[in-house]
């Protein structure tokens, strides 16, 4: 039973080991293609310089391989190019094995990058040139030699062996032969593992590449948190102003007729309103535009949605006062982030209160104040504490959302029991820092 199961797990290693031999045999090969056209450059040169070296490149090894040196610096400034490395980076994941996380995906940003692309391209094309040659030249020879014994024809013709294949020595070519090959075998395994252990150090991503993919992470993260803030705070709010508008209206459904028209309506109004934003949030995150959100606040603002907020709230029978004070101005000349990041704050303000303490009136008061910083919008709401729902201490997702909000803008929020009163209130610089920060 045991030996059955060695034998099983056996083949699959033995398998994937010829296999990846195979595919890094493959890519070696490619590297002597990609050498070629630079090799064949070089011996035009040689040629135009020196005519007779033309004649003694099809005699002699020593001008191929000068050939082969000086094709080399050619091959380097190629992979200077940004695209080398994303060309690269796809057949060393594909036919070296490297894992992708360990190798950069897009062309080379910086100067950095192509050096080390550029001493990848060349080693590549470098081993692989010599791994191509051997590949040419060592099975035929190996095929040779291994014949060699069985096939008279072969031993009537003069061959450069380094010893003399008569007699009991006859029978030592197929064992060179055999070697040939084993060590054509063990050349392309160290060359395929030599490039497969250069590749992350050479095609990895830079310092630079990694703060930026980073920074993108970051930015991305900040992007689906505003999202998820977003969401909460309006569909949060619809569901609450729904359920509170539909009891309302079945209490009432037989005695006041009226009333019940106005809240199916205000249930449509605010179910419509919410689905949009739904689809809205969906759409950004099913088609990938998360970087259209990153450093904009999007949605409404108190300019364009506080009355429309009110009223939704009104109609489920809250009452709501809303002061706003001279020195704030007309609510449309606000900086959009700002306002936008006040809307939200005044909506979960107001959906805590119809959760919380439903039926108890809601008082708003937005503001301007000096501070060391330079000038705030203040933000108020306060309602009285309902005695069925005393009020959770820490809040819950809301709460912490405003605290993000205003700590994006570089300001403060605070939400706390005050003898019986429910107190937020928020401190938005009106000149926001520029950075995101990641929560």
């Amino acid at each position: 039973m045991g030996e059955t199961r060695a034998a099983t797990g056996t083949g699959p290693r033995v398998r994937g080991a010829v296999r990846k031999l195979g595919l890094r045999w493959v890519h070696l090969l490619q590297g002597g293609a990609l050498l070629m056209p630079f090799f064949l450059l070089t011996v035009v040169g040689m040629g135009v310089v020196r005519p007779s070296a033309g004649r003694v490149l099809g005699a002699q090894l020593a001008p191929h391989f000068l050939a082969y040196a000086l094709s080399l610096p050619l091959v380097a400034i190629a992979g200077l190019l940004p695209l080398v490395r994303a060309l690269e980076s796809a057949a060393a994941r594909t036919l070296c094995g490297v894992p992708a996380a360990a190798l950069a995906q897009g062309p080379a940003g910086s100067w950095a990058a192509r050096r080390r692309s550029a001493a990848w391209f060349t080693l590549h094309a470098g081993l692989g040139a010599l791994v191509s040659g051997a590949s040419l030249a060592v099975p035929p020879m190996a095929a040779v030699l291994l014949a060699f014994p069985l096939v008279p024809a072969l031993r009537g013709k003069r061959w450069l062996w380094p010893w003399h294949h008569a007699g009991d020595a006859l029978w030592t070519a197929p064992a060179a032969g055999a070697a040939l090959l084993a060590g054509l075998v063990a050349v392309v395994y160290g060359a395929g593992a030599l490039l497969a252990r250069c590749a992350p150090l050479l095609l990895g991503p830079a310092p630079a590449d990694r703060l930026a993919a980073a920074e993108a992470r970051a930015a991305d993260l900040a992007a689906r948190n505003r999202l998820a803030r977003d969401l909460h705070d309006s569909v949060g709010h619809a569901l609450s102003a729904v359920a509170l508008q539909a009891g309302a209206a079945r209490r009432v459904l037989e005695a006041d007729p009226v009333f019940v028209r106005e809240a199916l309506a205000a249930i449509e109004e605010t179910s419509r309103g919410a689905v949009a934003e739904l689809d809205t949030v969906l759409g950004v995150l099913r088609d990938g535009r998360l970087g259209e959100q990153r450093g904009e606040a999007g949605g409404p603002t108190l300019a364009s949605g506080l009355d429309g907020l009110l009223a939704r709230t009104r109609a489920t029978g809250t009452v709501v006062d809303l002061s706003v004070d001279a020195a704030v101005g007309p609510l449309d000349l606000l900086e959009r982030r700002v306002s936008a990041e006040a809307f939200r704050v005044v909506q979960e303000g107001l959906n805590n209160a119809l959760r919380h303490a439903p039926g108890t009136a809601v008082h708003v008061r937005v503001a301007t104040q000096r501070a060391p910083c330079g000038a705030v919008l203040a933000l108020a709401l306060t309602n009285q504490v309902h005695a069925e729902r005393p009020a959770r201490r820490g809040g819950g997702r809301g709460l912490a959302g405003i605290a993000e909000r205003a700590a994006l803008l570089g300001g403060t929020a605070d939400a706390r029991d005050e003898a019986g009163t429910w107190r937020l209130t928020a401190r938005l610089p009106l000149t926001p820092r520029t950075e995101e920060v990641t929560t």
